[in-house]
């Protein structure tokens, strides 16, 4: 005998419709009356790039490093292992056969034709890093600010393409890390070029040259309207030859202030010498770059 008693299959339906909507209701204005204000000014905050994800060997922890475009340094931001996996494959654009839970919620702002202005990094309380999404939505005139760990709104960055800013504070605090790449698979940005290591098989099926250099997976914004492209060779750096990611980040980090980075890359059998801004690119104002 069933422990429930019987009632007809329209009135459970019912009954679970109206304590849907009452759980709904309820979440709603808890996350409503619990709202958290930006621990620093927004109009403070300012732009970084996401360099990589790795670990930090003291503690064992994943990091993000995020490129300050005005002094070269790195700063870490320590991450959730999930979130770390989850912007390790949108980097490298591995398809998944299933949405994630950072596709999901791409999926779901697009849906709703809400837009990711940005994603914010903007506090530091008692070693936790602070977070919060900056939603456009369609007829309101301000941005909404969502709370959100910064893992969580980094992972959405970098689908979505919308900007990272984050608290003077953080790029200040001076953390001490020692970064590990992710295994094998070391992918860096920076000044709008992913790159990768140039292994041998790559080499072979490219045609590169015998040179010490990293291969160009991606390339956007001034870099890409200076002819560098997926396929490139990134020979030096600043006078550097960088021969994996993470040396291609630093060598980045020693342009002089004030001055842009000089890249020499072979392409196509060719070489060429560019000069581009350290700036954090700008990305197209269309639905793929920033359009969630």
């Amino acid at each position: 005998m069933s422990r429930y008693p019987h009632r007809p299959a329209r009135s459970r339906i019912a009954a679970w419709a109206a304590a849907l909507g009452l759980l709904l209701g309820a979440v709603a204005a808890t996350s409503h009356a619990d709202a958290r204000e930006p621990a620093s000014d927004p109009d403070t905050l300012l732009p970084v790039e996401l360099a990589t994800v790795g670990v930090d060997s003291h503690s064992g922890l994943p990091i993000a490093l995020l490129r300050d475009p005005e002094s070269g340094e790195v700063v870490p931001i320590v991450i959730g292992t999930d979130q770390a996996r989850a912007i390790l494959l949108a980097m490298q654009e591995v398809d998944v056969p299933r949405p994630m839970t950072h596709d999901l919620m791409v999926s779901l702002m697009t849906e709703l034709d809400a837009k990711l202005e940005r994603a914010i990094v903007d506090g530091l309380e008692d070693g936790t890093y602070l977070g919060m999404l900056e939603l456009r939505v369609p007829g309101e005139g301000a941005p909404r600010r969502i709370d959100a760990r910064p893992s969580d709104a980094l992972a959405l960055a970098v689908r979505t393409g919308a900007p990272i800013a984050v608290a003077p504070e953080i790029l200040e605090a001076d953390v001490p890390f020692d970064f590990q790449p992710p295994g094998d698979d070391e992918i860096v940005t920076a000044l709008g070029i992913t790159v990768i290591e140039a292994r041998a098989d790559l080499r072979e099926a490219l045609g590169l040259p015998d040179e010490a250099g990293v291969l160009v997976s991606r390339a956007e914004g001034a870099a890409a309207e200076a002819g560098l492209e997926q396929g490139a060779l990134i020979l030096e750096v600043n006078g550097r030859s960088p021969e994996t990611p993470i040396d291609f980040l630093e060598a980045v980090g020693t342009t002089p202030d004030e001055e842009e980075a000089e890249l020499r890359f072979w392409l196509d059998g060719e070489t060429h010498t560019i000069t581009l801004p350290t700036d954090v690119p700008v990305l197209p104002d269309d639905e793929d770059a920033i359009q969630a």
